[in-house]
């Protein structure tokens, strides 16, 4: 599948990207809070905005170039007639867009601007717990975290584009959307990890999952929704390609445990004009998504995921006693990676396939070990079971809570005979642009990724298939940079790696000197 992978900014009729107009907006406040949290403040007004622009475009199409006052009288009547009923009103709704209710604010910014978003909320069920959290007057210490000076500047700043139906397309703001979140995981640290997936590593997975018009698509870890996101707009531009007049959407699924990220999932869905169910929760403990008898969980066609990497505090318990029997393989040791793996593989049709985005030593921890090691186990259970289609290497330094590279699965419940005890590897290790503060993976180094993994087709020093005997050879060690050698690129081991071999050498050198001191002795020394 060739893709037309997206710019990082999309150029509006003006010289200003709308991505830096958004970012422009955003930084009217900044330094009033960290940015981890600052997005928690920018992301909903800026929403707020979209919601107001489109519900004045509505009123328009209904006054039909008539009185908008009459119009409103329709819409206050039968709020069914407009996508999001808007119910601030400005002091002249015949002439000024709601917006100007909250750009005319003069006092108590931060009381008004709580309770104006608080009553929009409460007539939009979608919204409710999405954009009516934040308060805009809290204070710490009886200190305002924003005060209305800064709210001013970002009311005012926000009100210089119009986002309207007519303005500006969804795909257009989606992605500018997108850019601002992106910006707010720079300089979010480890937190960045919990809502936001590197772009590029959601276009490569979304390409070549490759859905289909109508499918189920599925992330137990959602974060703001992106990967969910990107498997549409493939779809979207693939269908555009084939001159496809009717667009059938994905069925998008989604479960989140953070609130605040399960509020951006929501408002990002949403600002890209696609619907989809997302729910809140912890998906390892209580999995949402339930089949039609209500006992066991739904499956889907697709499932793309980048789960916590190396998440510790799961017991056995959870594993062998699981009322969804999600977890075939059993107990993968103190980190959850292959647990998850499990559960979206569980949560597969019989043809389904998915990507999973996993902490590179999920690949090769245990393996080489002498001593039993359970995650080894549970990977060797899904490369006898020949559910693993590939692996992707990635480059170092894409993620926003890591330098590390990480790594792709690709499970495929249903592989062709061409890839039967086969695994096809990628080593992506030298794909990238160096950036500041992260690297990135150009249009041209993700097309040449894609390509190559949808096609299989070996590269030297680039892509090969390795066969189950020669996997088993290397005690299932599945890591692509044990296979392909790119030369200049180091691979990336974790401490624990790096002590346990050392504990493993440690324990052959006293076998070994053991054994020396008994040849001694033999030989009267």
């Amino acid at each position: 599948m060739e893709i037309n992978f997206m710019s990082k900014e999309t150029k509006t009729t003006n010289n200003k990207s709308l991505e830096q107009w958004i970012w422009d907006s955003a930084c009217a406040i900044r330094g009033a809070k960290d940015a981890g949290k600052f997005k928690d403040y920018i992301l909903p007004l800026i929403f707020v905005k979209r919601l107001c622009d489109v519900f004045d475009d509505e009123i328009n199409r209904i006054a039909k170039g008539g009185s908008r006052i009459e119009a409103l009288k329709r819409i206050d009547a039968d709020h069914s007639r407009v996508r999001f009923y808007i119910p601030i009103r400005p002091k002249n709704s015949e002439t000024e867009d709601s917006w100007n209710a909250i750009r005319s604010l003069s006092s108590n910014i931060g009381e008004e601007l709580t309770r104006i978003i608080r009553e929009i909320a409460s007539h939009n069920s979608i919204l409710d717990g999405v954009i009516d959290t934040v308060d805009y007057n809290a204070t710490t210490r009886g200190q305002r975290e924003i005060d209305d000076d800064r709210l001013s500047n970002l009311i005012e700043a926000i009100s210089q584009k119009r986002l309207g139906l007519h303005d500006v397309e969804p795909d257009i703001i989606g992605r500018s959307y997108e850019y601002l979140i992106r910006k707010f995981a720079e300089g979010s640290g480890q937190s960045a990890g919990e809502f936001y997936t590197p772009r590029e590593v959601g276009m490569i997975m979304a390409s070549i999952m490759d859905a289909e018009p109508g499918m189920d698509v599925y992330d137990p870890t959602c974060g703001s929704a992106g990967l969910l996101i990107k498997c549409e707009l493939a779809l979207k531009e693939k269908q555009e390609k084939l001159g496809t007049k009717t667009f059938a959407p994905l069925h998008l699924y989604g479960q989140e445990y953070t609130p605040t990220s399960w509020a951006m999932a929501k408002m990002n869905m949403i600002i890209h004009d696609m619907e989809g169910d997302v729910e809140l929760g912890d998906t390892f403990n209580n999995p949402k998504f339930k089949d039609a008898t209500g006992h066991g969980i739904k499956k889907f066609d697709l499932a793309v995921a980048n789960p916590m990497w190396n998440q510790s505090g799961f017991n056995e318990e959870i594993y062998t006693n699981d009322a969804y029997h999600r977890f075939p393989a059993g107990n993968p040791g103190g980190k959850a990676d292959w647990g998850w793996v499990q559960h979206i593989f569980s949560s597969l049709k019989d043809s389904g396939r998915a990507a999973v985005v996993l902490d590179t030593g999920a690949a090769s921890r245990g393996s080489g070990n002498a001593n039993t090691n359970k995650e080894k186990d549970v990977r060797k259970w899904f490369i006898e079971q020949d559910l693993i289609e590939g692996i992707l290497y990635l480059p170092e330094n894409l993620f926003y809570n890591t330098t590390a590279p990480g790594i792709i699965v690709f499970i495929n419940k249903n592989k062709s005979a061409k890839l039967k005890d086969k695994i096809f590897l990628i080593n992506a290790g030298k794909e990238f642009i160096k950036g500041d503060p992260k690297n990135y993976v150009s249009d041209e180094q993700m097309k040449k990724i894609v390509e190559a993994y949808s096609t299989k087709r070996v590269i030297d020093n680039f892509s090969v298939f390795v066969g189950k005997d020669e996997i088993i050879k290397n005690d299932y060690n599945i890591s692509p940079s044990r296979y392909i050698h790119i030369g200049d690129v180091a691979e990336y081991e974790t401490v624990e790696n790096i002590l346990s071999k050392l504990a493993e050498v440690e324990l052959k050198a006293k076998a070994a000197d053991k054994n020396l001191q008994k040849v001694l002795k033999e030989l009267g020394f």
